[in-house]
C-alpha cells in the first residue's frame, strides 16, 4: 500500500540489487519516491527496478561501479536526466570481508577501500553538489562495526569507521545549505550474504551455524532487511527533519546490551 512519505522525490540507493538496499529501494517506492537502483550487477538492479514499477512507482536501473568517480559521474547524470534531481540518496553498497590484520592481504585492503569508503565518498561528491541550495538528505549505511570491536572484522570495521565519519563531515559542512546526513548502523542482518557465508564456510551445518550467528543478538535472532528499510525511510523522510550528524544503530540490543 502506498504511504506518501517521499511523494513527488527522486531517490538514488547505491547497492539496491540486493539485501538490504533492495529493500530500501522497495519501500522508497512504496512511499512514493521516483527510485533508481544502482549496482554493479546490472541483471540484480534491474529486476527490483522491474518490482518497484510494480508497486507503481516510477523506477530506473541503473548498472555503476561506484569506486571508479567518472562511472558514478555518469550514473548520476543520467539518472538525473531521467527522474530529475536527487533529494535522497543511500549509500547502501558495500563489499564483506572477515579476517584479522594478519589475515588482510593487501588486495584484500584495496577492495574493501574502492567499494565501501571510495565509492561512498564518489556518490557523496556528486549528490552534494546537486543538493546544495535546493536540499536534500543523505543516508549512509554504516555497521556497529564502526563503533564496537568485533573479532575478525579488521577491514570491514576500518571501512565502516570511514563511513561514519564521512557524515559527520557532511553534516557539519552542508547543515547550512540544507543538506541533512546520518548514518545507520546495524548489527547483522539475514540477506543473501549470510546465506552465502554459511553455505560456503558451514556446508551440511548452515542451520546449526544460522541459529548460533542468531544469539549473538541479545534480541535473540539476526534483523530483516524490511526492518532496517523501515527506519532508513523515516530517517529520509520530513519526520526526521530535526535529525542530522547522527548514528542510528538497529542492532536488536548489540551494542548497548552486550558490553
Amino acid at each position: 500500500m502506498p504511504t506518501g512519505e517521499l511523494d513527488g522525490r527522486t531517490a538514488i540507493v547505491t547497492g539496491g540489487g540486493s539485501g538490504i538496499g533492495r529493500a530500501i529501494a522497495l519501500r522508497f517506492a512504496r512511499a512514493g519516491a521516483r527510485v533508481a537502483i544502482v549496482d554493479i550487477a546490472a541483471q540484480s538492479a534491474a529486476g527490483v527496478a522491474d518490482e518497484a514499477g510494480s508497486l507503481g512507482a516510477t523506477s530506473l536501473s541503473v548498472s555503476c561501479d561506484v569506486s571508479r568517480q567518472g562511472d558514478v559521474a555518469d550514473a548520476f547524470r543520467h539518472i538525473e536526466g531521467q527522474l530529475g534531481p536527487v533529494d535522497v540518496l543511500v549509500n547502501s553498497a558495500g563489499v564483506a570481508h572477515i579476517g584479522t590484520v594478519e589475515q588482510t592481504t593487501e588486495e584484500d585492503l584495496d577492495r574493501l577501500y574502492a567499494v565501501n569508503v571510495k565509492g561512498v565518498y564518489n556518490c557523496l561528491r556528486v549528490a552534494v553538489a546537486s543538493m546544495k541550495g535546493r536540499g536534500g538528505v543523505i543516508l549512509n549505511i554504516a555497521s556497529v562495526a564502526a563503533t564496537v570491536g568485533i573479532p575478525d572484522r579488521f577491514a570491514y570495521s576500518m571501512t565502516k569507521g570511514a563511513v561514519l565519519t564521512m557524515t559527520y563531515s557532511i553534516a557539519r559542512d552542508y547543515v547550512s545549505h540544507g543538506v541533512r546526513c546520518n548514518a545507520l548502523s546495524p548489527a547483522r542482518v539475514h540477506t543473501p550474504f549470510v546465506d552465502g557465508y554459511l553455505a560456503k564456510n558451514y556446508p551440511g551445518r548452515e542451520g546449526e551455524m544460522f541459529e548460533q550467528l542468531s544469539r549473538t543478538q541479545p534480541i535473540g535472532r539476526m534483523g530483516r532487511p524490511e526492518e532496517i528499510a523501515d527506519l532508513a525511510l523515516f530517517l529520509c523522510s520530513d519526520a526526521a527533519g530535526f535529525i542530522t550528524g547522527s548514528n542510528v544503530p538497529i542492532d536488536g540490543g548489540f551494542v548497548t546490551l552486550k558490553m
